[in-house]
């Protein structure tokens, strides 16, 4: 297998969604119904699984909480029974016979502590093994610009640089405070050679370390969600892990993304598309009208 080829897969998906609670008290936020151009109501996650066996990946984590993985099971793995699956239409018939096939490629882990994203994200490293893989959020879904899926876009600029990819958007200053935020300078014109990675800075911290030549005064380069990443990551995780370094209580990837592009090169790509967020109930619901319209 060539060394710059990515096969796997990591989704996290064991966070509480506490901003989409009280629903999220029955029903896991990547569990939460979209509708796709096709009039067909699916999970975010199965959306976000189909972005990733798309562009070409062959092996899917997911990573849940204990209580959660017979859910994900019954998702992916078991068919409905026989006097529900003869209700279904032709059509749900045999695309119940695809998710069960579909699952086939999914393997489902286990976080047994919710200690944040990057605990997450750690929970993965006996399953990903020394291979490089490609990090999906787990209420993020994805639409390109042009004929190339978002995530391939990432896994591409992989393969051409052969170290660790984080795909970037453009957004202004009023929204830093929710976002990861890099800095560089180009290589060509939407990859960059990333030189530093902020968690949610401060307008102020941005205008004065975070500006990219080119971009507007008040317009940044942040995270959008897609990631190739080395395995050295998980040596990064691991560190904050063992000295108890947390931001808000929890273990968090994007001061371990920096801590990556210390130890090994890191280029961002500004992606060819758009990212919609179904984390949030006021992005959410405009997902649902933007996703079904594309």
């Amino acid at each position: 297998m060539p060394k710059n080829k990515v096969r796997k897969a990591v989704i996290p998906a064991a966070g509480f969604g506490t901003r989409l609670f009280p629903a999220t008290k029955v029903v896991k936020k990547e569990l939460f119904p979209i509708i796709d151009k096709d009039g067909r109501a699916k999970p975010v996650i199965l959306a976000i699984i189909e972005e990733a066996i798309n562009a070409g990946i062959e092996e899917v984590a997911i990573v849940v909480q204990p209580e959660d993985k017979k859910t994900f099971k019954t998702l992916f793995k078991r068919p409905p029974k026989v006097e529900l699956f003869e209700k279904l239409s032709p059509q749900n018939q045999k695309y119940s016979k695809y998710l069960v096939d579909l699952g086939d490629r999914i393997t489902i882990l286990i976080q047994d502590k919710q200690e944040g994203y990057g605990h997450a994200v750690y929970s993965a490293k006996d399953w990903v093994k020394d291979e490089p893989f490609l990090l999906m959020l787990g209420d993020h879904i994805y639409a390109s610009d042009i004929g190339k899926s978002c995530a391939r876009q990432v896994l591409d600029v992989y393969e051409q640089v052969n170290h660790n990819v984080v795909g970037l958007t453009a957004m202004p200053a009023e929204l830093l405070h929710k976002l990861g935020c890099v800095t560089g300078v180009w290589q060509e014109d939407t990859i960059l050679s990333v030189t530093q990675i902020s968690e949610k800075p401060s307008i102020e911290y941005a205008r004065q370390h975070l500006h990219v030549e080119g971009m507007a005064d008040d317009e940044f380069l942040c995270i959008f969600g897609l990631y190739a990443l080395t395995p050295t990551i998980f040596d990064c995780l691991a560190e904050d892990i063992k000295n108890n370094v947390r931001l808000k209580g929890e273990f968090q990837l994007t001061t371990c993304l920096d801590k990556l592009r210390q130890k090994e090169r890191m280029s961002g790509y500004v992606v060819k598309g758009r990212c919609f967020d179904t984390g949030l109930p006021d992005a959410y619901l405009q997902t649902m009208i933007d996703f079904r319209n594309l």
